[in-house]
């Protein structure tokens, strides 16, 4: 998986924010973009995102209605994970992510970790 484009990550950041499935219609006119779009336009980008498996159509009379596959979260833990598997060094990659990051989130991060698990989603390691 890799990150979407321009006009992928409009569409898909404006799914996400609707929280519901909406027609190709419904995109065009709620997405904000330096420059008017086609229907078509549109209707293509949300086909390729159908196709990569991004997003999941149901027909709704004659046009087809779409929602994100998983929620921006999920997608961004995935790309997260693939950035730490290509890094050559996924201890080092992390340790420098987490360097990073502003003292705020790193406090919450190790709450989150030393926490008690929830609903199965922390890993054993050993």
């Amino acid at each position: 998986m890799r990150g979407f484009g321009e006009l992928e990550a409009i569409v898909m950041d404006y799914l996400w924010s609707v929280d519901s499935p909406a027609t190709v219609r419904e995109v065009l006119h709620g997405i904000r973009t330096p420059r008017p779009l086609a229907y078509t336009t549109v209707l293509t980008v949300m086909d390729k995102l159908h196709s990569k498996g991004f997003l999941a159509r149901q027909r709704a009379g004659r046009a087809f209605v779409y929602r994100p596959t998983r929620n921006r979260a999920e997608y961004a833990a995935e790309l997260m994970g693939e950035a730490l598997a290509d890094s050559g060094d996924p201890t080092a990659a992390l340790l420098r992510f987490v360097a990073q990051m502003p003292a705020d989130e790193v406090s919450r991060l190790r709450t989150l970790l030393h926490g008690p698990a929830r609903g199965g989603s922390r890993r054993k390691s050993g």
